[in-house]
């Protein structure tokens, strides 16, 4: 996957995310995780264009590594949504193995990114 693909892929990622938060209950729980699911899912795609245009190879790690805490923290957020059954598993399953996958992704490739520094 190239990185035009993967800008794809994460702003599309942010998308549902945000599609999903903004469907959870309006109370104090629904309501805080929604922000944090906003917020996490949409810098992973953020910050990865961001790594795309880095101005040196420590620069793009570095930003490659924030992603990469993003996305786990989005998967976090929608394990919490399933754990406290604030919607069905089923529609929240795809969208926190999406985020599983995007780290993995990234996790690889700042690997081959610092074994090529």
């Amino acid at each position: 996957m190239n990185k035009d693909e993967l800008k794809i892929r994460t702003k599309n990622f942010a998308h549902r995310c945000i599609k999903l938060a903004v469907n959870l209950p309006r109370n104090y729980l629904g309501n805080h995780i929604k922000e944090q699911l906003i917020r996490s899912s949409t810098s992973v795609a953020a910050n990865y264009r961001a790594a795309c245009v880095a101005q040196s190879k420590a620069a793009f790690i570095a930003k490659l590594s924030i992603v990469i805490e993003e996305a786990d923290e989005t998967e976090f957020w929608m394990e919490f949504i399933i754990d406290e059954q604030l919607k069905e598993k089923t529609l929240v399953e795809p969208l926190k193995n999406e985020a599983h996958e995007l780290a993995s992704i990234f996790i690889s490739s700042r690997k081959t990114a610092q074994k090529n520094k």
